[in-house]
């Protein structure tokens, strides 16, 4: 098991291997909203462990 940071599903980097081809406009906003859209299945698992 490869180590990943917390509340990443799939990285930016594997992501961006699956996309057919080159991103029009700026990466970096693509990237960010791509961790942050990542990171809400996360915590929805860990509220659910949390809270019951």
């Amino acid at each position: 098991m490869e180590n990943r940071k917390a509340g990443s599903t799939l990285p930016w980097e594997e992501f961006r291997k699956m996309l057919p081809e080159k991103i029009q406009g700026d990466e970096e906003v693509v990237r960010r909203i791509w961790e942050e859209v990542d990171y809400l299945p996360w915590l929805f698992i860990w509220h659910v462990l949390v809270s019951f």
